[in-house]
């Protein structure tokens, strides 16, 4: 009888959540949940919403002054969301009044 390699648990539930289709949910899952986080105290406070959907983020802000100031760096926001998650879940950023 042969033996197989040994895998870490952490390397069969990752294998079986892609395999299964659930690592695209729970990935968008963190990025939402994480926004305030990485964007910090004030975007957190001044946010109303964020859904992602096909790839494209919606954040809903309350503030105009805000929501021109991120709309400058909207590359570095898809980067940086998509670095704290690891693989490209994020496409595009749309910021909504």
């Amino acid at each position: 009888m042969r033996r197989q390699q040994a895998q870490s648990i952490g390397d069969v539930i990752a294998e079986y959540l892609r395999e299964s289709g659930l690592e695209k949910p729970l990935l968008e899952r963190e990025v939402v949940a994480s926004w305030g986080e990485l964007m910090g105290e004030m975007t957190a406070r001044l946010t109303r919403s964020v859904e992602l959907k096909d790839g494209v983020l919606r954040v809903r802000l309350s503030s105009a002054a805000l929501k021109a100031q991120l709309f400058e760096c909207r590359r570095e926001l898809v980067r940086k969301l998509n670095e704290h998650v690891g693989c490209e879940v994020v496409k595009e950023v749309r910021l909504l009044g």
